[in-house]
């Protein structure tokens, strides 16, 4: 069947052409109407290509597979970094009659895939793997005018040059590499009738998130800086991001940090941090060093105020250690205040004075130290997995060596991969000439810590499971194993018995891994949380200063369900401090986030009624909580909880220990609440 032939064919599919093309055969002047000086520049452009409205002499075709597979290594490093994304994205999409395609920089399709029926029509002319959609080839189209021009595209029905694809709405846009380079371009398209308003929405953000992948790839051995003005917003997308050598000079910005500091592109390689911020650049490693983790507050040379997080190379932390001044003496707290720097615990050892039962699985680890068995832990988001981790390791006989971690849940599926077992120089575009050792060989005579290994793709699980059952790991590229000694730590917070049993994660890795196992308690459930506060007060406080948590603090942290755990707890104790004024003596109610202060609020109330609700003995009591208001004129989340806890201890005949039982809460913090209460004029 020729192409003109094939062309016929899909006549009867096509809406939107132009009628009076098709019943003259003349080809219009223009796009049209109303058409963009974008799409009416495209048009001039396809017309000096040679092409035809009506003859798609490109319908259908295709790359041979030989040629599209040379495409597909040419662009492993795209492939690699923007795989998971668009697979995430059509996931998103799946049974809305689209198509997601990515393709190289100049405009040939290197995947493209999507719902069925839709997917066999696009097929007809030519949206498939291997085709070419460059202008010169497909005239006006999105893929093809966004390569032309650089810029986010949609191309909308008789907006296509050519007949053929006017059944099609499609928006795409660049994805640029670190050094702003077009290295691909992402699309969706639909058919016309069935267009969507957040399609170019999803498409850009798609691509921002590729486009973060790719900095962060690209400069995995500098210092990277997330900052913005607003806390919430560092992890996302709309962070700033500045990729810095040690001593401090800038290597690259991406587009949204160049929007926040106001600088030009072509100003990056002449900035230094120092000049950016008011705040050495020593001192920022310092801190990052301490807590790689936290955000902290930094102000900017011009009065801006940002928050940023400071993330160290890969083998840069003993270097950064050995190379910095040594930490000026704090000054002693007063008493109530806070306790004495209480840093993150080094050992094992120092979980002595936590909670009685995160003590007791401290003890259990211990017992396996030095010993070829694999610790597995389990729990929540945020209890600090990691942290019981490095604290497994650094008691162990191996703490003067490496200490390595991956976030299985955190990189596509070719990231990890290549991120895990390393590749030699050359094993595919894009990668470094010299190679790279991955995490196991990076973690030979240390320790190696998995990090929600429950999200590890299942053919990544095989290859794990070879290399702890062999102890010999194959790079990428290379013919020969290398040998390597580890000890293994993992983590996750999902079930992996039942990944198990649903066929998500191996049962064989499973048990290869689950030698010990300890689940860590959810900080709702520790009776350690002062002490927790007054830690983490202790390392985020200025050097020369001392800071005090006023007691209604402590109450409002003790009704908190704390769903993000100690990570959550860091956070609000960070935005409290940064939030506290200098003429302020002490960490006030006043100065946690409203969020918080709203969630406790309700939480309290309707913890108060439910308790009241559920004692039979006590129907008079629910009404009396619905109007607590009403009593005596004060609204307030310390007088409703002062009035419910006086009449459910009248209730319990004054029995205090009954009261805290139905409360949920121990009998010191019942004391304390009445005590304040009493207290109270």
């Amino acid at each position: 069947m020729s192409k003109r032939d094939l062309l016929a064919e899909s006549d009867d599919d096509r809406v939107g052409s132009s009628p009076a093309a098709a019943e003259t055969g003349q080809a219009p002047a223009s796009a049209g109407d109303g058409a963009t000086p974008m799409v009416e520049a495209s048009w001039h452009r396809s017309r000096r290509h040679g092409l035809e409205h009506e003859v798609d002499d490109a319908a259908g075709d295709a790359y041979p597979p030989e040629v599209l597979t040379q495409l597909l290594e040419r662009n492993a490093y795209l492939l690699t970094h923007a795989r998971g994304i668009v697979h995430n994205m059509y996931e998103q999409i799946r049974g809305s009659g689209s198509v997601v395609g990515l393709a190289d920089a100049s405009g040939v399709l290197l995947e493209c895939f999507g719902d069925s029926e839709f997917s066999m029509r696009a097929r007809r002319i030519g949206l498939r793997a291997g085709a070419d959609w460059s202008e010169g080839v497909r005239g006006t189209n999105a893929i093809g005018t966004a390569a032309a021009t650089q810029l986010a595209v949609e191309i909308t029905g008789r907006e296509h040059f050519l007949d053929s694809c006017t059944f099609l709405t499609c928006a795409a846009a660049p994805i640029r590499d670190a050094e702003s380079r077009v290295v691909g371009l992402l699309a969706i398209a639909s058919d016309v009738d069935n267009r969507q308003q957040h399609t170019p929405t999803l498409v850009a953000m798609a691509t921002q998130l590729i486009e973060k992948r790719l900095f962060e790839a690209d400069h995995v051995d500098s210092y990277l800086l997330a900052f913005h003005p607003t806390m919430a917003c560092i992890g996302t997308l709309q962070e700033g991001l500045l990729a810095l050598t040690d001593d401090g000079h800038v290597l690259a910005a991406n587009r949204k940090a160049l929007e926040l500091l106001a600088i030009d592109a072509h100003l990056v390689s002449r900035l230094d941090f120092d000049l950016l911020f008011d705040e050495p650049f020593d001192r920022c490693l310092e801190r990052a060093l301490r807590d790689p983790v936290a955000v902290r507050a930094l102000a900017g040379r011009h009065g801006q105020r940002h928050f940023a997080r400071m993330a160290l190379p890969r083998g840069a932390v003993e270097a950064v250690a050995s190379a910095l001044p040594a930490a000026p003496p704090r000054p002693a707290g007063r008493p109530g205040g806070r306790r004495k720097s209480t840093d993150l615990p080094p050992t094992l050892a120092a979980y002595a004075d936590a909670d009685p039962a995160l003590q007791a699985l401290a003890e259990r680890a211990q017992r396996i130290v030095g010993k070829d068995i694999p610790l597995l832990i389990l729990g929540e988001s945020g209890v600090g997995k990691e942290h019981f981790a490095k604290a497994f390791h650094a008691s162990s006989p191996r703490r003067d060596n490496a200490f390595v971690a991956l976030n299985c849940a955190a990189m596509p599926e070719g990231l990890i991969e290549s991120e895990l077992f390393g590749y030699v120089g050359g094993a595919f575009t894009g990668a470094r000439k010299e190679g790279s050792r991955g995490r196991i060989q990076q973690a030979c005579g240390g320790t190696l810590f998995l990090d929600e290994i429950g999200d590890m793709p299942l053919g990544l699980q095989a290859r794990l499971l070879r290399v702890l059952q062999e102890r010999m790991v194959t790079p990428l590229g290379a013919a020969e194993p290398v040998e390597v000694d580890i000890s293994l730590v993992c983590a996750t917070h999902r079930d992996l018995l039942d990944g198990v049993r649903h066929g998500r994660f191996r049962q064989d890795l499973y048990f290869r891994i689950n030698g010990l196992t300890v689940t860590l308690p959810p900080l709702r459930e520790r009776a350690d949380l002062r002490d927790l506060v007054l830690a983490i007060v202790e390392a985020e406080r200025e050097p020369d200063g001392d800071v005090l948590v006023s007691e209604a603090v402590f109450d409002l942290f003790a009704w908190h369900a704390w769903p993000g755990n100690i990570r959550e707890l860091q956070n609000v104790v960070r935005v409290a401090l940064a939030l506290q004024g200098d003429d302020e003596p002490s960490v006030a109610a006043h100065h946690l986030p409203e969020d918080f202060l709203e969630t406790v609020r309700e939480a309290t109330v309707e913890a108060t009624r439910e308790a009241v609700r559920s004692r039979s003995a006590a129907p008079a009591l629910a009404p009396a909580i619905e109007n607590a208001d009403a009593n005596d004129g004060d609204d307030s989340l310390a007088a409703i909880e002062r009035r419910a806890i006086e009449r459910l201890l009248a209730e319990c005949g004054g029995n205090l220990s009954a009261a805290a039982r139905h409360l949920g809460v121990s009998r010191n913090t019942l004391y304390r609440k009445l005590g304040r209460a009493r207290r109270r004029p």
